[in-house]
């Protein structure tokens, strides 16, 4: 493991127990944004870095129970913390890093991905992956319960131009990697970018 995801890893795993407690908040945005995917029964949707996996009873919910939902991280603590909310259930688990998945070409209708954007060693590399196993015109979602300006005071740092989840160059990022953006919303209690596999 590089040390990027070591340090992604060791980042989550020191605070998984107490991620939910967190941002107990944010169940709402979560649902408002899994609704806009557009996801029907019958889908394959993937939680990429699904962390805790709030997002996995919403996305099991879209697809139905004919659909498959995976909820893929790279941290054991993380994917301790879905079993231990009961949401396992809702999909199946995979510890593995988003920029190596054990999936074939094409095989998913959607990503949907929390946060994770930001915790992509290599967003390229990591967002080559996710349309590698995106069928053509198929969904991403990069979502955060809050925007970006709300997000950097959370963290007591300034907004910049370069952020990666800046519009400018998230679009020419997910271009470079086989994606089309198709909306854009950043507001103080939403972050949300769609984009399509071209």
């Amino acid at each position: 493991m590089t040390d990027d995801r070591r340090a992604v890893r060791e980042f989550f795993t020191e605070r998984a127990a107490r991620w939910d407690a967190r941002f107990p908040e944010d169940g709402p945005a979560y649902a408002a944004a899994i609704a806009e995917v557009g996801l029907r029964p019958g889908e394959t949707v993937l939680d990429a870095g699904c962390g805790t996996g709030r997002a996995l009873p919403l996305l099991r919910t879209a697809v139905g129970p004919d659909g498959t939902v995976l909820g893929a991280d790279l941290t054991p603590a993380m994917l301790r913390q879905v079993v231990t909310a009961g949401r396992a259930r809702s999909a199946s688990l995979l510890l593995t890093d988003v920029a190596r998945l054990p999936l074939r070409d094409g095989s998913l209708d959607a990503v949907f991905g929390a946060g994770l954007i930001s915790h992509l060693p290599g967003p390229e590399t990591g967002l080559r992956e996710l349309a590698r196993v995106v069928r053509p015109q198929g969904r991403l979602a990069l979502f955060h319960p809050v925007g970006r300006a709300a997000l950097a005071a959370r963290q007591g740092r300034q907004i910049t131009a370069d952020d990666i989840r800046a519009e400018p160059r998230l679009r020419a990022l997910l271009a470079a990697t086989g994606w089309r953006l198709v909306s854009y919303v950043d507001e103080d209690d939403r972050y949300l970018a769609l984009a399509v596999r071209e």
